[in-house]
């Protein structure tokens, strides 16, 4: 196999990297072009497509973000986006996954979540890392064999989770520049993120970070400590003066939904210098969950109008991971388009779904993805024919019941081994309550945009 890394030493990459720093926007076009010689997935075709027509349409909100691209992040960022989340993760990456995915009859996923530590400075409300043990942590070389072996397998792209990871910022950023064809993302909470690591950021171009924020001060403190909000502030302003890559991470739940909906958050974030935005709904996980914090059917529907309402306008590229279903023909998990390995070493099929048969400690990455319950994923996938209901656990609780249950995975919480009759027992009444009004929202999608089922 011909490897990516080879692939980006070639006239076309370098004649590309030109175009991004002499009159980029002037020479998107040509370097549109260029990239059509790389591009073998159809559906890759359909999105060069449609960037083909932002590039045209200077009045697009697409086009203002890809202005904000060139002229908001450092050289290094530019490139690295280009070359290793594009290309790499992309347009040549994908169709090495799905050929390992025909060869070994098993999932290979885009991404791989994986927690460096389980350790964290703040104890945030609800958060499902607090079922973790906090002196749980993966040493440098596991980290490196998994990026390796995932890099066998066409993965690219590395994203790290907690704990709070930047408790090992130095490795990370070790990572980073020892697999410089890579691209990795951190989420974090930011109250760690100083001027060098910000500095470090926008010179290596290849790490960025999805910044937790629950909202304005009053609905980010309440979960996550009196400070906290300030602390974020400090660091976006500091990673905006780098040019270093970010974006925001936000949880809606029942009390902070209609204001990190709404237009005047989202145009705050852009403005601090938000590039991307992932919006999570909140997940009642572990024996000391707060069931109080789920969303209303009602809240759920406001964040699937306002999310799409707000991406045709605002120069952000923003995703609601459950309302967003559609546009990845359902649950991602299970290693489909991305799996987590916890920092005890388990290898779960989602952040969420704390089961498995399998530690890295002890496997490959790829037996993990040949694990027992990731093949019950594989041989249910999706678990709905309407993507708005996506989710084994939140919208088709029955489907973790069984998964679990056939493959016999253990629970990975050493604090709490929540059995997962316990577990969806707290998710039935939601996924009942969101199902006809997921059904409604669904029949009409289908009817107007003729979505295919």
């Amino acid at each position: 196999m011909v490897k990516v890394k080879q692939i980006m030493s070639t006239k076309i990459t370098n004649e590309a990297l030109k175009y991004i720093e002499k009159n980029p926007m002037e020479n998107l076009d040509k370097l549109l072009n260029l990239s059509e010689k790389v591009i073998r997935r159809e559906n890759h075709k359909e999105i060069h497509k449609k960037f083909k027509e932002i590039v045209n349409d200077p009045d697009s909100n697409w086009y203002h973000l890809l202005e904000r691209y060139f002229s908001e992040l450092s050289s290094a960022t530019r490139q690295k986006f280009m070359v290793n989340f594009m290309i790499n993760s992309g347009m040549l990456g994908i169709p090495i996954q799905y050929e390992m995915m025909e060869k070994h009859n098993c999932n290979v996923p885009w991404a791989i979540l994986i927690d460096p530590t389980s350790a964290c400075n703040l104890k945030c409300t609800g958060c499902w890392a607090s079922e973790y043990e906090k002196t749980d942590s993966l040493d440098y070389e596991t980290l490196d064999r998994v990026i390796k072996e995932g890099k066998e397998l066409g993965i690219y792209m590395y994203i790290y989770s907690g704990g709070e990871p930047l408790v090992r910022k130095e490795d990370l950023l070790r990572l980073a520049e020892e697999h410089s064809d890579c691209f990795f993302l951190s989420f974090t909470n930011a109250t760690l993120v100083d001027e060098d690591f910000a500095k470090k950021l926008g010179e290596l171009g290849n790490f960025g970070l999805a910044i937790s924020v629950e909202g304005f001060e009053e609905e980010t403190d309440m979960r996550r400590g009196k400070g906290t909000y300030n602390k974020v502030i400090r660091a976006m302003d500091l990673l905006k003066r780098e040019g270093a890559p970010f974006g925001f991470s936000t949880c809606y739940h029942r009390y902070n939904t209609e204001t990190v909906g709404s237009e005047e958050y989202l145009d705050f974030l852009i403005d601090k210098g938000c590039m991307f935005g992932w919006y999570f709904t909140y997940i009642p996980i572990g024996k000391d969950a707060v069931t109080d914090l789920l969303v209303t059917p009602e809240q759920r529907e406001y964040m699937y109008h306002n999310i799409r309402e707000l991406r045709r306008k605002k120069p952000i590229f923003i995703m609601d991971f459950w309302n967003d279903g559609e546009y990845v023909n359902g649950c991602i998990a299970g290693g489909r388009r991305y799996l987590h390995i916890n920092a005890n070493g388990d290898i779960e099929p989602c952040a969420f779904i704390h089961y498995s048969n399998v530690n890295i400690n002890e496997v490959s990455l790829l037996e993990g993805l040949q694990s027992p319950l990731f093949m019950k994923y594989r041989e249910n996938q999706p678990f709905n024919e309407n993507h708005l209901r996506p989710c084994p656990l939140l919208d088709n609780p029955e489907y973790i019941r069984n998964m679990v249950n056939e493959s016999k995975a253990h629970s990975t919480q050493p604090i709490d081994k929540e059995d997962v009759e316990e577990l969806v027992k707290k998710t039935e009444d939601a996924a009942k309550n969101w199902a006809s009004t997921a059904d409604r929202l669904w029949e009409d999608r289908v009817k107007d945009e003729k979505i295919e089922v």
